[in-house]
């Protein structure tokens, strides 16, 4: 079971180079060993422990990490295969026009870099630094242990409000290797400083306040219908993203407004106009998430989910 996950691992950093590879694999691979020495323990424990899948080993393992990176874009003169330079190039052209690129799997006006700020390389704005190094990991909406290519189908599927690439697709090999070089030198399962968005204390939103600050502050990019313009995509309606999608969720589109919004003067507007514009936005009507009766199959839903679980 070991040598099953340590060879899953290492075909999915083939990208960084043999001694990266090995330096990320180090100690991943000793506290995979250390588990095994408890085998005779775990026998005894009950069913629901000792049938865990390795997938499910891996990313324990990876959960017990400590310790922060500092950010860092990498650049492109790391890469010395050219075939590899390729492939993360036509990465990085797919997340900056996705649905240009894949109108196919995109089924609104979004693409990825419109939630993943600055390109996906900004901190503190959703970056794509680091990500790839996270995975494998648990996901309690799924309450399934995830790798990249779910992560990357899910924002296809809900925030793109679209279909899922096909895992073995030139697309799918090229933002998995984009994402993949933006990992370079990140320790597997490391915390990254600037990652995600800063996370601010929940307050009750108002919809009313939040069309004041709507009309106030967001309109000009967004439209006085929040339907969107040429610079900026759709808040509701049908070309935006789905109930399914985690900008959906209040506290997450709060966060996203705090720190990014409004663009050309991000981080002026209050927590709370943060909600309130949040709870504005998000209580406007979208498309559905056909799936959405799946998530979260532990009972253990966020407050602020846009459905019932």
């Amino acid at each position: 079971m070991i040598s099953h996950v340590i060879s899953h691992v290492n075909e999915r950093h083939v990208t960084l180079g043999a001694s990266k590879a090995r330096s990320a694999l180090i100690p991943l691979a000793s506290v995979l060993f250390a588990t095994t020495a408890c085998a005779p323990a775990e026998r005894a424990a009950p069913a629901a422990d000792t049938a865990r899948k390795p997938e499910a080993v891996a990313a324990a393992a990876l959960a017990t990490r400590a310790g922060r990176v500092p950010f860092r874009v990498p650049d492109e003169s790391e890469i010395k295969d050219s075939t590899v330079l390729a492939a993360v190039r036509r990465g990085r052209a797919l997340v900056l026009a996705t649905r240009d690129s894949l109108p196919a799997n995109v089924g609104n006006k979004l693409r990825c870099v419109s939630c993943h700020m600055g390109d996906g390389l900004a901190p503190d704005h959703m970056p794509f630094v680091g990500v790839y190094a996270r995975f494998p990991q648990y996901r309690p909406r799924s309450a399934t242990v995830e790798i990249i290519e779910d992560r990357i189908n899910d924002c296809f599927e809900r925030s793109m409000n679209g279909k899922a690439l096909a895992r073995d697709s030139r697309a799918m090999r090229d933002v998995v290797a984009y994402l993949a070089f933006l990992s370079y030198g990140i320790p597997v399962g490391a915390q990254v400083e600037g990652q995600g968005i800063p996370r601010i204390d929940p307050l009750p939103g108002d919809t009313v306040r939040g069309r004041e600050v709507f009309s106030g502050t967001c309109t000009v990019c967004h439209g006085a219908d929040g339907q969107g313009t040429t610079v900026a995509p759709p808040l509701w309606g049908p070309h935006s993203y789905n109930i399914g999608a985690g900008m959906a969720r209040i506290r997450t589109a709060a966060a996203f407004i705090k720190i990014a919004m409004p663009f050309d003067k991000p981080g002026t507007l209050t927590p709370q106009q943060a909600y309130d514009v949040a709870t504005y936005i998000n209580t406007r009507s979208r498309p559905d998430f056909a799936r959405k009766a799946s998530d979260w199959p532990n009972g253990d839903p966020p407050p602020d989910v846009a459905y019932p679980t």
